[in-house]
């Protein structure tokens, strides 16, 4: 235990660098997407590439949660860290298995032709990009694997360093590869190979640092306090939040269904896909704050109550950020129409949901203090009602609410209920008058 307070400028350092590494990731995209445009066949290659990202992106949704895994269970010793990694290694061949198998099957055809409408020719290059990326979800995992190592020792700022090469590197590769014969006779190629630089370079980065930074100051062996996981203890501890992040993963899915059948869809489509993007810039960095309760664990209960208002001021600076940005015309008007480019008739569509999007962060902070509460104190069981709570209440808000109110302004109603719902369950499993000092 250390002695004295938790000085809020820690937790400030802490978060600094993954506030900017988001940012940078939120921007990245557009600079690859601008290469792309560049390619032969621009159109379909975008189109493939997005439609192919997104079935590996969803399978591999559960390794975003091994970063939190590690730091909790797998920063006690270098045994813990083995065991830990042996667990990621085998979790990331599974999903990757599964990948192939979506990439080699009929069944892969069926999802990427029958259920999704895409022409053989755009189905051939989607299937081309997936077996090229088997391999992905198995090196997410290990980034997270090794970021949560580094969070042990509070060093968010080699994860962000590393994060921002891989990105460079990225940028640097489309506009050197535009013009290999390879990419000019198949253009699925160059994001396929931005995505790997981008990967390969954070990864070795990241070993380095790790062995450099990490590995001596892990005691050798497990203390009785804090023995080796095991295998079976690890996966009860996972499940919940891999299922978390699969059930979130429906929310924006879930929306969209009802919105696309309304007598705007087409409008509210594309001005839901502005404002996802938009809101998630000023806000979406909070999540991160669930990693403080178990990065800073030697402070004890004090330490948890200054997370717990830091984390909270967190909030209320986001939200005010948020409301000067989409609640002031003038402001809004140029983030919308000069520096995003779109037409007047969606950016009146974006008005309402911005409005309301700008109160998520007033629910994202509790969440991300009561998740990391339950990570710190093992109880990852407590937090699996939380997703369906959310999806739940979206499917209800946009089943019940009116749809003369249009469907932008639904899903913004929606969303912002969802929110609520699960920041009230998480209250309810891991709040103040269930907290416990210990693990159980």
């Amino acid at each position: 235990m250390t002695e004295g307070p938790l000085p809020h400028r820690a937790l400030a350092r802490f978060l600094a660098p993954v506030i900017i590494m988001m940012v940078a990731q939120s921007l990245a995209p557009q600079f690859i997407n601008g290469g792309l445009a560049r390619a032969p066949n621009s159109t379909q290659t975008l189109a493939a590439f997005a439609l192919a990202w997104g079935l590996v992106d969803f399978l591999q949704a559960p390794m975003s949660q091994i970063r939190q895994v590690t730091l909790v269970l797998g920063t006690a010793s270098r045994e813990s860290a083995l065991r830990v990694l042996g667990f990621v290694v085998i979790t990331g061949c599974l999903l990757v298995s599964i990948l192939a198998l979506v990439s080699w099957t009929r069944g892969g055809a069926i999802l990427i032709e029958d259920l999704h409408g895409a022409s053989p020719s755009l189905a051939r290059v989607v299937r081309t990009a997936l077996v090229a990326m088997i391999p992905v979800p198995l090196l997410e995992g290990l980034l997270r694997y090794l970021s949560g190592l580094l969070m042990r020792v509070h060093r968010t700022d080699v994860i962000s360093s590393a994060t921002m090469t891989g990105i460079a590197v990225s940028i640097f590769t489309v506009f050197l590869a535009l013009s290999l014969p390879a990419v000019q006779a198949e253009p699925i190629w160059l994001p396929i190979l931005a995505t790997y630089a981008a990967l390969l370079v954070d990864l070795v980065i990241l070993v380095f640092y790790c062995v450099r930074l990490v590995l001596p100051v892990l005691p050798a062996r497990s203390s009785d306090s804090e023995p080796v996981p095991g295998w079976g203890y690890l996966a009860r501890f996972f499940w919940p939040l891999a299922l978390i992040m699969a059930i979130q993963g429906l929310s924006r899915p879930a929306i969209n269904l009802f919105v696309s059948r309304g007598p705007d869809g087409e409008q509210a489509l594309a001005a839901l896909a502005v404002v996802y993007h938009l809101a998630l810039i000023p806000y979406g960095w909070i999540n991160e704050a669930r990693s403080l309760p178990a990065a800073f664990r030697e402070f004890g209960d004090r330490g948890l109550r200054r997370i717990r208002d830091f984390t909270g001021g967190c909030g209320i600076l986001a939200f005010l950020i948020m409301v000067v940005l989409f609640w002031i015309p003038f402001v809004r008007d140029l983030l919308l129409l000069d520096a995003l480019g779109v037409s007047a008739q969606v950016a009146d569509r974006c008005v309402t949901p911005l409005f309301l999007f700008s109160f998520l962060p007033l629910t994202v902070a509790p969440r991300s203090y009561f998740h990391g509460v339950a990570l710190l104190q093992h109880r990852t069981l407590q937090l699996a009602p939380s997703a369906p709570s959310r999806i739940l209440a979206i499917v209800l808000v946009m089943w019940f609410l009116p749809g003369s109110i249009g469907g932008a302004a639904q899903a913004g109603f929606a969303l912002l209920a969802g929110f609520i719902c699960e920041a009230i369950v998480l209250w309810w499993f891991v709040g103040p008058s269930r907290i416990q000092s210990q693990p159980v």
